[in-house]
This record gives structure tokens, C-alpha cells and sequence, in this order.
């Protein structure tokens, strides 16, 4: 099964409506299925008199755990398409629940299916989706002669610099894919006549956000739903 990189940073909501019917859709990222079922049952608590709290939730990178309801909505109007708009964006650490205020109208099963989907992606479009990436912290010092030339490397080589301490020498904490890393300590190596001292920290995921770069545990924000 294919690993995915797509996930909610922070969740949001959407709505919409048809024929009188609301269809309110919350997303919320979710580590694991308590995650997911304690999401469902906060709003349950909060749509108590709603008439259905449809869901789906997708866990785990290859897709470890998925599931889907109807809750009562005729069998695979509702949690199955609201899968599928997940599955399609490829998101994974996941939960929504769309929940519906019934109008009096009837939708039938195509309208059913429409909304659930639609309601989904209007929640999805409010919610901050991010790209994770496996990446290794690396530190690298060298004088302050060398400074400039690591600095314009890594912004020529699109490297990701997280902090910079100035001391006796200076010490660059970057991060980058495993991929790169033979072929950026050569580069800093050649750059500094071998004198940058090279020093890989550990693995750690990272992803770029409205300029920010969030790495390891900062990825892991607590859900605002």
C-alpha cells in the first residue's frame, strides 16, 4: 500500500446546504482510532439534536485504519463518500464528521451522495492541510570565515536552515530529505576546504508553512475543533 504524506495540521469546518437540509462538515487531525472516536463522540455531544453524525477517518501513513457510517443515512450515501473525498486527496491522521439537519425534503440517493462528499470538501477547505517530509537534523560549524559561504550554499541548494548560534565558531542547525545528504556535506566540505564540522542529529519529519518551517513535535498541534 502506498505511503502518504498529506495531513491536517489544523482542522476546520464547512457547511452547505440542499433543499433545506444543512450539512455541517468538521475535520479534525487524529493520531490514532481513540483519537477518532473521541472526536465523534465531542460532537455528537455538540449536534445532540441533529439527525445524523456521519463519519470517516483515515489513520497511519499506509492507511493502518480506516472506517466509515452512515448513521442511519441509507446504506453508502453518506460515510462512503465522504471517504472517498479523503482517499482522493490522499490525507491520512483524519477524522470528519459531517452532520445533517434534516429539512423536510428528501435528497435521494445521488443528492445524499453529493452533499455528503460536497460538505466534506468545504470543510477540507477551511482546514490547514500540510505535506510531511522525512527529513535528518544535521549540525554543521565552522569560523567566521566560512559563514558566508555555508549560508550562500544553502539558500543556493534550497537547503532548510532552522537556527543559526554564534559563539567561538558558528553552528547551522539544517534540515534535509536522507536523499541529499552525501551530496550536501560534499558541497559543504568543498566549500569549506574540509574544515565544517559535521554532526547528524537524528531523523525527524518537517513541512513548510506559510513560510515557516515546522519540524518534529511542532507538527503535532492539539486540534482547535
Amino acid at each position: 500500500m502506498a505511503v502518504w504524506t498529506k495531513t491536517v495540521y489544523r482542522g476546520g469546518q464547512g457547511e452547505l446546504t440542499e433543499k433545506k437540509s444543512r450539512f455541517i462538515a468538521t475535520v479534525c487531525p487524529v493520531k490514532t482510532e481513540e483519537d477518532a472516536l473521541a472526536f465523534l463522540e465531542r460532537m455528537r455531544k455538540r449536534y445532540w439534536d441533529a439527525r445524523h453524525n456521519c463519519y470517516a477517518y483515515i489513520i497511519g501513513e499506509k492507511q493502518s485504519c480506516i472506517r466509515s457510517s452512515d448513521d442511519g443515512e441509507p446504506q453508502g450515501t453518506a460515510g462512503h463518500p465522504m471517504l472517498d473525498v479523503l482517499t482522493g486527496e490522499q490525507i491520512y491522521d483524519v477524522a470528519v464528521v459531517v452532520t445533517r439537519y434534516f429539512g423536510g425534503v428528501l435528497l435521494g440517493t445521488g443528492g445524499l451522495v453529493r452533499a455528503y462528499g460536497g460538505a466534506v470538501r468545504e470543510g477540507l477547505k477551511n482546514s490547514i492541510l500540510i505535506e510531511k517530509k522525512k527529513g535528518m537534523l544535521v549540525e554543521i560549524g565552522v569560523d567566521y570565515t566560512g559563514i558566508g559561504k555555508l549560508q550562500y550554499l544553502a539558500a543556493s541548494e534550497k537547503i532548510t536552515v532552522l537556527d543559526t548560534e554564534y559563539a567561538d565558531t558558528v553552528r547551522v542547525r539544517v534540515i534535509l530529505e536522507p536523499e541529499r545528504l552525501e551530496r550536501f556535506r560534499s558541497a559543504v566540505m568543498d566549500a569549506t576546504g574540509g574544515k565544517a564540522g559535521w554532526t547528524q542529529l537524528g531523523e525527524a519529519c518537517f513541512a513548510e508553512l506559510g513560510g515557516r518551517v515546522l519540524v518534529g513535535e511542532e507538527l503535532d498541534q492539539p486540534n482547535i475543533s
